[in-house]
């Protein structure tokens, strides 16, 4: 997801000593138990941030996940959603073992690019106050005249970044076939366009959309 030439949030190069570094939108039941697991190790053990504070209703409400493992392993994960003008990073947790390592990045990386692929030019993020040096690096800034805030716990202040959106960013005049593709892979011909070859018999009877 991060194989854009002109991506400005590419990782650091060097590998992980674990094993080869994957990002990718979590599709799959299995892929999703991933992601909920290593938020309940970051979160709730690390943290100890309660079971429905964690799981604050937004996990399936307009919001993509992404998952990062290393060696084929589950190691991070990440959650977007998008809003009208700007999509909203969350719930950014990796394992302890990779953390501020490539894996991070990778992780980042991906939900930036994510965003700029959508068409977004502004992400937001509520980031802990004693990590703002670690956002620094990729770019941020603190929302000026925005106050700090507290739940859960912990300590945070707005962050926001300005995007370039892709040359090939998605919009209304994307190719059909190519939006009906799953997410993050639309460089990639899925079911859908392997169907179109059977041509049209407008079998239905009732009104549908894809």
């Amino acid at each position: 997801m991060t194989d854009h030439a002109e991506s400005p949030f590419q990782p650091s190069p060097g590998g992980d000593p674990e094993g080869p570094i994957k990002v990718d939108v979590a599709r799959s039941l299995d892929e999703i138990m991933a992601v909920l697991a290593v938020r309940s190790i970051v979160f709730m053990d690390e943290q100890r941030c309660p079971y429905n504070e964690e799981f604050d209703g937004n996990d399936f409400a307009g919001a993509t996940h992404l998952l990062v493992r290393v060696g084929g392993e589950p190691a991070g994960t990440m959650r977007l959603r998008w809003f009208a003008s700007f999509a909203k990073l969350e719930r950014l947790a990796v394992k302890r073992e990779h953390r501020g390592g490539p894996a991070s990045s990778a992780l980042i990386a991906a939900g930036m690019d994510l965003a700029r692929r959508k068409g977004y030019r502004k992400i937001l993020g509520h980031v802990q106050t004693h990590l703002i040096s670690f956002w620094g690096r990729f770019g941020c800034r603190i929302r000026p005249d925005r106050g700090r805030f507290v739940f859960s716990d912990c300590e945070y202040v707005e962050v926001e970044w300005d995007l370039e959106p892709m040359d090939d960013s998605l919009n209304l005049d994307t190719d059909p076939l190519i939006l009906i593709r799953p997410e993050g892979r639309w460089d990639e011909p899925g079911v859908l366009d392997r169907s179109a070859a059977r041509g049209g018999s407008n079998r239905a009877k009732t009104p549908n959309s894809d």
